[in-house]
């Protein structure tokens, strides 16, 4: 019986014209990338497990993708845990690696175990597929693209200007206007939970946070209460969370509103400093606020956070996020390596330039000439041709086998071929061939040994 063609969800199959939209749109990533300094590099496509657990956060672990152990190694498997219905510790003992998760892990491995090979401060940037086992939805999938750059080494504010203005060069080049770009600071959310009375449990309170555009303030009350807050003070988050004006009034508010406490003001100077320098020399395409309700559920972030949200006419997720991350890379035996990163969220940023109609339509590159088959001698002319025109980087091509005119013609309509080269009996008893122009339906005559690629 016949299998039944069919992907995995999550997953999707990529057409001609889709790959050529998106090198189109890795080609202007990787340009600007490197206009900034960055430098590529490619990681493995799985890891140990190890590299991967306890970097981002409970919710995040169980959305990896484990590979099961196969031949001899399936003999270690803990059956005591199963039998016992410990079965974290069952399916740990079942799986040693696992598909990459993110690339800012993979990326701060790289460093730990090629330090001695790199110049720092280090500037990466790296495009590659990431996997997570997350629920398929619009914009969500378990298969997807990554493009990330990131700066390890030293720690300068400058690099959040950096960062944040790389966004706003990508954008402004791919024409994708009323890009937002929402930015907070660990050390504030530190504070809310301290002002909450709540400074031990700031992760359970940024997983919380995190989902507050999805669940809205009641649900986040809820699963902090679920958490084992304290209902009272909890219930006083929401003046907090709701603050008006501009960046810098808010951050006015919340050093008035907020305890104080070193992270609050270590964090209060950075984003103070950043909105000076983004209000003296203003972004070209994108909008920067202030939004206190910005988590970004990784545990790894320390300092600036940022979310990117794609134009308000789009119905979609974030379309790119980042941050400050200290010491990521001491979990590999590195200390002190502090470091800063971004990601651009290909798939997303794709189907928003997809709906908007942002993509140039000269993006797929498809054949220019069709040779017509028409018999022996024809196509040995044509194989002739065929050289002489890609030399000259002319894309070009023969139908495969002899075949009537029209259905050869038809071909080239289907592939959108402007042109077609006719040399069939009647043209080689008379000296010439025939250039037809698909799109205008005219046609015309030229001597043998004509340069085609001088009448293109």
């Amino acid at each position: 019986m016949a299998i039944k063609p069919s992907i995995s969800k999550g997953t999707r199959d990529f057409s001609p014209a889709d790959i050529a939209k998106r090198n189109y749109l890795k080609a202007v990533l990787q340009e600007q990338f490197e206009c900034y300094g960055f430098q590529p590099i490619a990681t493995p496509t799985f890891e140990q497990l190890e590299t991967l657990m306890g970097k981002y956060g409970e919710e995040g672990d169980r959305l990896i993708f484990r590979i099961l152990n196969s031949g001899e190694k399936l003999k270690k498997a803990n059956t005591e845990a199963l039998s016992q219905n410990k079965l974290k510790a069952f399916a740990d003992s079942l799986s040693e690696k696992a598909l990459r998760y993110d690339l800012t892990v993979p990326f701060a491995r790289y460093v730990a175990q090629h330090q001695n090979e790199l110049v720092f401060p280090f500037r990466r940037y790296q495009i590659q597929n990431v996997w997570r086992a997350d629920r398929p939805q619009h914009g969500r999938f378990q298969e997807f693209m990554q493009c990330d750059a990131d700066i390890v080494g030293v720690r300068s504010s400058l690099q959040e200007i950096e960062m944040l203005r790389l966004y706003d060069s990508v954008f402004n080049t791919l024409g994708l206007h009323g890009v937002s770009l929402k930015i907070n600071h660990r050390g504030l959310l530190a504070a809310l939970a301290q002002a909450i009375g709540a400074p031990d449990q700031l992760i359970p309170f940024t997983v919380a946070l995190d989902k507050l555009d999805k669940i809205g303030f009641d649900g986040v009350v809820e699963e902090l209460l679920q958490r084992g807050f304290d209902k009272n003070v909890v219930t006083q988050l929401q003046p907090l969370l709701q603050l008006k004006g501009t960046a810098e009034e808010k951050l006015k508010q919340l050093a008035a509103i907020l305890p104080a406490s070193t992270q609050k003001e270590n964090a209060l100077t950075e984003l103070q400093w950043i909105f000076e320098q983004l209000q003296d020399q203003p972004m070209q395409t994108v909008t920067v606020d202030l939004d206190i309700t910005l988590a970004r559920g990784l545990n790894y972030y320390t300092g600036m956070i940022v979310e990117v949200g794609a134009p308000k006419e789009i119905k979609m997720g974030s379309i790119g996020g980042g941050g400050r991350y200290d010491d990521l890379t001491a979990a590999f035996g590195l200390k002190d390596q502090s470091g800063i990163g971004i990601s651009f969220g290909f798939d997303r940023i794709f189907l928003v330039m997809e709906e908007l109609g942002l993509f140039p339509k000269e993006v797929l590159k498809t054949t220019q000439v069709l040779f017509l088959n028409t018999d022996e001698k024809g196509a040995a002319w044509a194989l002739k041709e065929l050289d002489a025109l890609r030399r000259k980087g002319v894309a070009a091509e023969i139908y495969p086998a002899p075949a009537k005119f029209q259905k050869q013609l038809r071909y080239a309509n289907g592939k959108n071929i402007p042109y077609a080269v006719i040399y069939g009996s009647q043209e080689q008893e008379q000296g010439h061939f025939v250039l037809k122009n698909m799109q205008a339906g005219s046609q015309q005559e030229y001597p043998i040994g004509t340069a085609l690629a001088s009448i293109l």
